[in-house]
C-alpha cells in the first residue's frame, strides 16, 4: 500500500510542544501534589538480582513474570492463529457441518467472558481430564535435561498443568476473533480468483493453500496484529489461576513492598515492550507481502 508522505508544519511542532509542556505539568503535579513518597531505586532488584552462587546477576520476581508472559503469548497466538485459520476456513466451507461447527464455537466464545472461560478450562479440563493424564508425572520423571527444555518452553513440570490450561483458554478464546478475521479476509477475494483456480484444475485446499489465503493474509494483518496485541493483554486474566506471568507477579510484589505506582508503572512500560514491537513486525511483514504479491 502506497503511503503519502506528510512533512511536518508548523502547527504540528505546536501542537507537539503544547502536548510536551501537559506532559511537564503533569508530571510536576503527580510529584509536588500527590502525597506519595517515591522509591524507584527499590525497583531495579526486583527486575534482576546478583548471585553470589554463582557471582553473576539472574532474573529476579517481575522478569519471571515477563517470561511467563511472554511464553503464553508466543504459543497462545501460535494456537489462536491455527484454530482461527482452520474454523476460518470452515465458516467458508460448502459442507454445512463445517459452518455450524465453526458458526456454533465463535459464538460461543464471543459471548462468554474469559473468566468464566479460564475458569471453565482449568477446573474440568485441567482439575479432570489432565490429571489423568499423568503428564506432570512423566515430565518430573524424565531427565533433567527434559525438564529443563520444559521449564524453558512453557512451565515447570509441577507447573505444567495450570499453564497448559491458561494456555489453551487463551487460544479458543482469542481464536474466536481470529476465525472471523480470517472469514472476512476469505470472503473479500474477488469471485474470479476462485474461477480462475478452479479452471486451473485447483483443488479447494490448493485453492485455499496457493491462491486464496495468502490474498487473505495480507489483507487483515492490520485487524490480525491488533489481535495478537488484545491476545498479549488478555494473558493478564490467567493470574486468577495463580499463573505466575506479569500481572500475578506485580500484584505479589506490590502485596509485600507496598510500591503501588512504582510496580505498576514498571509493569505498564513491561507490556507496551511486548505490544510495540509486535505492531512494528506486522506492519513490516505487511509491506512485505504486498511487494512479494506485486
Amino acid at each position: 500500500m502506497y503511503k503519502e508522505k506528510v512533512a511536518l508544519k508548523s502547527w504540528d511542532l505546536l501542537f507537539f510542544g503544547l502536548m510536551v509542556g501537559l506532559v511537564c505539568v503533569f508530571l510536576y503535579r503527580i510529584d509536588v501534589g500527590l502525597n506519595y513518597n517515591w522509591a524507584w531505586h527499590k525497583i531495579p532488584q526486583f527486575l534482576f538480582r546478583y548471585d553470589p552462587e554463582t557471582d553473576a546477576w539472574v532474573s529476579n520476581i517481575i522478569m519471571w513474570g515477563l517470561y511467563n508472559t511472554l511464553r503464553l503469548s508466543i504459543w497462545g497466538i501460535i494456537l489462536a492463529s491455527l484454530f482461527g485459520t482452520l474454523m476460518g476456513m470452515a465458516r467458508c466451507s460448502k459442507i454445512l457441518f463445517f459452518r455450524l461447527v465453526s458458526g456454533t464455537y465463535v459464538e460461543s466464545m464471543r459471548n462468554l467472558p474469559p473468566l468464566v472461560i479460564i475458569y471453565i478450562v482449568y477446573f474440568f479440563i485441567g482439575d479432570q481430564v489432565m490429571p489423568g493424564m499423568g503428564l506432570d508425572t512423566f515430565l518430573e520423571q524424565r531427565s533433567e535435561t527434559v525438564q529443563s527444555l520444559v521449564t524453558f518452553g512453557f512451565a515447570k513440570p509441577q507447573y505444567i498443568t495450570a499453564f497448559l490450561s491458561a494456555l489453551l483458554t487463551l487460544a479458543i478464546f482469542e481464536g474466536a476473533y481470529i476465525t472471523e478475521i480470517v472469514r472476512s479476509g476469505i470472503q473479500s477475494i474477488d469471485r474470479g480468483q476462485w474461477e480462475a483456480s478452479y479452471a486451473l484444475g485447483l483443488s479447494w485446499w490448493k485453492q485455499m493453500r496457493y491462491i486464496i489465503l495468502p490474498q487473505a493474509y495480507q489483507r487483515i494483518l492490520p485487524p490480525l496484529a491488533g489481535q495478537f496485541i488484545s491476545l498479549i493483554k488478555d494473558s493478564s486474566i490467567v493470574s486468577v489461576i495463580s499463573i505466575q506471568e506479569l500481572t500475578f507477579q506485580g500484584t505479589e510484589l506490590m502485596t509485600g513492598t507496598l510500591l503501588t505506582m512504582e510496580i505498576w508503572i514498571t509493569i505498564t512500560l513491561l507490556y507496551l515492550a511486548l505490544t510495540l514491537p509486535c505492531s512494528l513486525l506486522v506492519e513490516r511483514l505487511e509491506k512485505f507481502m504486498a511487494r512479494s504479491l506485486r
